[in-house]
């Protein structure tokens, strides 16, 4: 992504709301998956559309959480956690409270690790099935 204010130092991301940490994680999340699927993929927009659905939804995103706590460091669970307990200001339609506020860790992870510029580390949690 082309942004001449990225980088921001890790401790400037940190004092970002946790929410405001997921509204840019879900985004990154939302490229990368779509990217991926277009790249992988010869189905028409529709049936593309409905599965990077499946994935960037609360649900998709408890599941795929389960896959990276155990390899977070300690920075990133403390991100990860403050995402998950933050207030937020909407509720899920489609998911249960407990995939909603881990959605929410997942996103604010994300985001804190995209605006740091820590792409590979994104890539190594997030998407391991590019490192095979």
């Amino acid at each position: 992504m082309i942004n001449d204010a990225l980088p921001v130092p890790a401790e400037r991301a940190k004092q970002l709301n946790p929410v405001v940490l997921a509204f840019v994680g879900d985004a990154v999340y939302t490229l990368c998956v779509r990217t991926r699927l277009a790249l992988g993929s010869g189905e028409k927009t529709g049936a593309l559309n409905r599965r990077a659905s499946e994935r960037v939804s609360a649900h998709g995103q408890s599941e795929a959480l389960a896959a990276i706590l155990p390899k977070l460091s300690e920075e990133e669970a403390e991100i990860y956690r403050r995402g998950r307990n933050a207030k937020k200001p909407t509720k899920s339609k489609n998911a249960t409270v407990a995939e909603y506020v881990r959605s929410t860790g997942f996103e604010a992870l994300l985001g804190f690790l995209y605006l740091t510029g820590r792409t590979e580390r994104i890539r190594e949690l997030f998407f391991p099935e590019d490192e095979a």
